[in-house]
């Protein structure tokens, strides 16, 4: 049965465990307010007619003949890729599923909830032990087989706060407690394991907030005395503004990239919200909106083009499924 959220807390809460997120925050909380205010002038500018297009200042980034870091084997088969939230009966039925990745996911899929956030990153520790095992009121018992997806996690966006978490008297960004508490608890053991911390990182708006997710990369391996490169994340191109700047997050996170994935409802969404000022953009209601669209096709076009160009794969959007 699960552990108690008192027993939650107090294995995923450990002082050190506190002092690395701590540490994180005080280092990365600048630049991240910084970027999500850089955010906010840019739309502005296109609230007041400003086009989005390719950035002139990084156009030899686009032009140059480079490649991401080779991607490790046991993460070159995604053929098929499952997500949900980090409760623990769904942890175990992903794992099992017979999918080649599972994205247990902190963001869309999971209401944060202190109990919820805390219980994830305890049920994510048994999960990466294998010692994960859950029992319903009917009796029946779930645990993991011998093979099982690859693990992904998706801490939350830039955007979010952890609340419950505060450090010099402020509450933490949420991207920084998820990731940091996965990271810290569970490197070692993955490593071990022969694979390794992989991600997925959620609505980025530029290369920038790509290069402070390397910039965190770098630190906390540093810090724990982890090989560089030993994390690897894939971006999802959800928002209009990231679309314009593909190759650029890729080079950015070119050490520590294992590609780009099309979040198709997020990216009809940003679109909206980003053109919504544009008297010229109508947009249908989006349930009528299929990838056949114009402006869609050309975004997926465009991220297949430039992931094979840069030796990294490519991952389609996800298709909504409840499953019996």
């Amino acid at each position: 049965m699960p552990v108690s959220t008192i027993e939650h807390v107090d294995r995923v809460l450990s002082p050190a465990a506190i002092a690395f997120v701590e540490d994180l925050t005080r280092r990365f909380r600048p630049r991240i307010e910084e970027l999500l205010t850089r955010r906010r002038a840019a739309q502005e500018r296109l609230n007041h007619g400003e086009r989005l297009d390719f950035l002139a200042d990084t156009a030899e980034v686009r032009r140059s003949e480079w490649r991401v870091a080779p991607i490790p084997g046991d993460l070159q088969d995604r053929r098929v890729e499952i997500t949900g939230p980090v409760d623990r009966k769904m942890i175990i039925n992903a794992l099992n599923s017979g999918a080649s990745v599972f994205m247990a996911d902190f963001e869309d899929a999971n209401s944060p909830t202190w109990t919820n956030v805390v219980g994830g990153q305890a049920n994510l520790m048994d999960a990466v032990r294998r010692t994960i095992s859950f029992e319903n009121e009917a009796g029946k018992r779930y645990a993991l087989n011998a093979n099982t997806a690859r693990l992904m996690v998706r801490p939350r966006g830039f955007h979010l706060l952890e609340r419950h978490f505060d450090v010099d008297g402020r509450a933490v960004p949420a991207m920084l407690f998820d990731f940091g508490m996965f990271f810290f608890h569970n490197v070692d053991v993955l490593r071990q394991a022969g694979t390794g911390p992989y991600f997925y990182l959620p609505k980025m708006q530029s290369h920038l907030e790509a290069r402070l997710w390397n910039d965190v990369f770098v630190h906390a391996q540093e810090a724990l005395r982890v090989p560089r490169g030993t994390i690897r994340a894939t971006v999802l191109i959800e928002t209009l503004p990231a679309a314009f700047e593909m190759d650029e997050i890729l080079y950015e996170l070119r050490e520590h990239s294992a590609g780009l994935n099309c979040g198709r409802w997020d990216y009809i969404f940003s679109t909206i919200k980003t053109l919504r000022h544009d008297a010229g953009f109508v947009m249908p209601d989006r349930g009528q909106v299929t990838m056949e669209a114009p402006f869609l096709r050309a975004y997926t076009q465009l991220l297949i083009k430039t992931c094979h160009r840069r030796g990294v794969h490519a991952m389609g959007g996800m298709a909504a499924q409840i499953p019996i």
